[in-house]
């Protein structure tokens, strides 16, 4: 039997349905009821894309595989036009296009947004995507949630200047992140 992943990209691209059970515009509405909640972290002159639907478009890029700033980037400019604008990104008014960010763009936004913030944002968009487990009926009393707890540090964070960066996370038996927090050290 294969080792289980550490990732948590499979399970929530389970959660998030299959091939022929498509996403659909609702369920990318309901993405943005969550990441709402997130701060724009940039100033408000010059702005030309949202930071709703960059960071919709972020999600999305990395609940289908991407695993890096360069290949968030490049999903978002591979993105159709359709797809664009459920993600929330505005047609030019004059040629009707919707024109893709720069992958600097979308990369600046990530390093400045609030890490715990667009954490628990898509935690909560996972948690209520998926279906509560069913439980066995157990006659001598409750049956007890399981949670798992694990610390990481991630992989290339750390610098000449600064520690690398460690997080710990719980997450439950049915593949769900519950919760997941950056801490000062092991």
């Amino acid at each position: 039997m294969p080792a289980r992943t550490a990732s948590p990209i499979p399970s929530a691209l389970e959660q998030l349905g299959s091939p022929a059970d498509p996403l659909t515009s609702s369920d990318v509405a309901d993405l943005h009821r969550f990441l709402i909640l997130v701060a724009d972290p940039r100033d408000a002159r010059g702005l030309r894309y949202p930071a709703l639907a960059l960071l919709c478009a972020a999600v999305s890029a990395v609940l289908t595989g991407a695993r890096s700033l360069i290949a968030i980037g490049e999903w978002i400019t591979d993105a159709p036009q359709h797809v664009l604008g459920v993600l929330g990104f505005a047609a030019d008014p004059l040629t009707g296009l919707r024109p893709v960010p720069h992958a600097a763009t979308v990369r600046r936004l990530l390093q400045r947004v609030d890490g715990d913030a667009l954490d628990a944002a898509i935690s909560a968009y996972l948690q209520a995507r998926t279906s509560p487990p069913v439980e066995p009926e157990v006659e001598t009393g409750p049956v007890r949630r399981v949670i798992a707890v694990d610390g990481k540090v991630v992989r290339g964070s750390r610098t000449r200047a600064a520690a690398a960066i460690q997080l710990l996370a719980a997450m439950d038996h049915h593949c769900v992140v519950l919760a997941q927090r950056q801490v000062a050290s092991k």
